[in-house]
């Protein structure tokens, strides 16, 4: 049975992504499904209404459109509180939510009654975070660049050439999580020829950094006293932590970051659950930094969407299959794909279904096998 897919123009400040590329649109159609874009939708991207109608997408004026009329709602980011209202209960809202970062955006979908499925939990037959990784990938790579930048003496920083000149010692790089940003971090920094330290919890994936990292990167296993020891000597810290659903761990105390260099730089990726570093608070691409003890804070909870075209596109790639899936047989199809998969369902029909949610704000967990069809 064809279903309606409705894709609106983010409103969070600065995102300048949208959830569907014309490639996706294209495929959505030729499976008969219906396409809503909403005008302007694909303008930050670099993309057209022309080019999304000639996909088969057909193109309307507002948000509460979108709303009223598709089953399915693909988005970037959360739901903002003016578009709170227009979901409907049985709606399918499919996004980056990050649930465990608001508990207000939490009550609120829960008040829905949709099913929300989160890009950031759902995990496929390997385990992996597949439609996270895209994005990490990105943010991982865009945290070196960022970082580069505010340490020139313009932006506030040390005035430190991230790779050194020859006779001159390079920056040293720090990384809190040797996961999908880490590692794409770690092989950025790398590449200009900072001195990299990574740190990570699993012995295992220590091992595999040490084995496909370069020379001038030091893996090292996470422990609070030589986090606090790198953390003072570095140039650049990049918070890369992630538990997937859950509030990040916080890594990084007020305290060291107090006995770091004047104009050294963080750059905190998990910002968006919660932060990993206490100084930490959410900024954004029009205003992304800010200085606490001395030292230069980018804290951009979408970094992505500053490289909106190239973000759209991979994001488009990963998330495609599983749109497909849910448009052709709905949230039952979707289930059926695996447990890994129905971790992305962390709000169905006003029950929080995902431990990390649930744990996040003392809430009842209930399986998706306990409520009824």
């Amino acid at each position: 049975m064809p279903t309606t897919v409705g894709i609106p123009r983010e409103i969070k400040q600065d995102e300048h992504r949208v959830a569907i590329a014309p490639s996706g649109v294209h495929a959505l159609v030729e499976a008969g499904h219906k396409v809503l874009i909403q005008k302007g939708a694909g303008a930050g991207s670099g993309i057209t209404d022309q080019e999304y109608r000639e996909a088969g997408a057909e193109i309307v004026e507002s948000a509460s459109t979108i709303f009223e009329r598709a089953s399915i709602v693909a988005k970037v980011k959360e739901p903002l509180p003016t578009e709170y209202s227009m979901i409907r209960p049985g709606q399918v809202i499919f996004t980056f939510f990050h649930f465990a970062a608001s508990r207000a955006l939490t009550d609120a979908m829960i008040a829905t009654g949709a099913t929300c499925v989160a890009y950031e939990t759902l995990r496929d037959r390997l385990g992996k975070l597949p439609l996270l990784t895209p994005m990490s990938e990105v943010a991982g790579r865009m945290a070196v660049i960022e970082g580069a930048k505010y340490l020139e003496r313009p932006f506030g920083g040390r005035g430190v050439l991230i790779s050194g000149v020859p006779g001159v010692e390079p920056a040293k790089v720090v990384i809190l999580g040797g996961g999908v940003v880490g590692l794409n971090a770690a092989q950025i920094a790398a590449g200009v020829g900072a001195q990299v330290s990574i740190f990570d919890v699993n012995s295992d994936r220590l091992r595999y950094l040490d084995d496909v990292l370069p020379a001038n990167v030091t893996t090292l296993y996470s422990n609070p006293f030589m986090i606090r020891k790198k953390v003072q000597q570095a140039d650049l810290v990049i918070g890369a932590v992630l538990v997937p659903g859950s509030k990040a761990p916080l890594l990084v105390r007020r305290e060291d970051v107090r006995h770091m260099k004047d104009g050294s730089v963080i750059i905190d990726v998990a910002v968006d659950q919660g932060g990993c570093i206490e100084t930490c608070r959410p900024t954004t691409h029009s205003n992304p930094t800010f200085v606490e003890e001395g030292v230069v804070h980018y804290c951009v909870a979408n970094m992505p969407g500053a490289v909106a075209r190239t973000s759209t596109f991979a994001l488009t790639n990963a998330t495609l299959p599983y749109l497909m899936v849910l448009a052709d047989g709905g949230v039952k199809a979707f289930v059926a794909l695996g447990e890994g998969v129905a971790l992305g369902i962390n709000v169905h029909r006003g029950r929080v279904c995902h431990q990390g949610v649930a744990e996040a704000f003392h809430l009842k967990l209930t399986h998706l096998s306990e409520i009824p069809a």
